[in-house]
């Protein structure tokens, strides 16, 4: 049975068909999930994908945690689910309260629209499980408001606990301590700003972000090998 997978739609999500289609390419079976469902259904994974999630009225992400759909998806993280916010999504992560830390405006106020490069820092994540330690994978960034934040408590504890999943080569937006995405402690939550849905095909942007999805999709299914859920 393929993993199946749950992409949640807000209004102004534009990302959420990349991620279907990548999902799908690499034998997982994807689901649409649109914002006001107050329940997943049998999915294996959530991902939040990138977009303007309300139009990023008042900040990015602040309307969308409060939609229906994440208290469903804080209920499947807690049951230890995996859950990938990509952009948009590790926006809407931040805001909900299931990562730490939050996204600003990129330094020099420049949208970025380009391709970067990031180091994998830690493989205990469920979307870094899959990769070599340290290996440098190359994505698109598509963003105006992923310059990564947090105080200076919560930056020692993301390195101390080994939550620092990606970080740049070369920082392209002023993030701190150059911090492209984290996790939550256990690793089941992910949020990152580069788009691994954009990198899994030669043809149009390379293949690294197949290394990451297909992690998460491994984690996925050994998750539902354990424990069906239903939140």
């Amino acid at each position: 049975m393929s993993t199946r997978v749950g992409v949640v739609v807000f209004p102004g999500s534009n990302c959420e068909h990349d991620v279907a289609h990548a999902v799908e390419q690499l034998g997982g079976e994807a689901e649409l999930v649109f914002h006001d469902q107050d329940r997943l259904g049998r999915l294996d994974a959530v991902v939040l994908p990138g977009g303007f999630a309300h139009g990023d009225y008042l900040r990015p992400g602040a309307l969308a945690r409060f939609s229906p759909v994440m208290a469903a998806v804080t209920r499947f993280a807690a049951e230890g689910g995996p859950v990938v916010g990509i952009c948009n999504g590790f926006q809407v992560l931040t805001e909900a309260g299931l990562l730490p830390g939050a996204l600003q405006k990129n330094a020099g106020l420049r949208f970025l629209c380009t391709t970067v490069q990031v180091a994998v820092c830690s493989t205990k994540s469920v979307l870094t499980g899959g990769a070599q330690p340290q290996a440098v994978l190359e994505l698109p960034v598509n963003h105006f408001e992923g310059n990564y934040t947090c105080d200076p408590a919560t930056l020692e504890m993301l390195r101390a606990q080994d939550r620092i999943v990606l970080r740049y080569v070369e920082n392209p937006n002023g993030s701190v301590d150059d911090i492209a995405g984290v996790s939550n402690e256990a690793g089941n939550v992910v949020g990152l700003m580069p788009h691994p849905e954009r990198a899994c095909d030669a043809l149009t942007g390379g293949t690294d972000g197949a290394v990451l999805l297909r992690s998460r999709l491994s984690s996925a299914a050994s998750a539902a090998g354990a424990l069906i859920r239903t939140g």
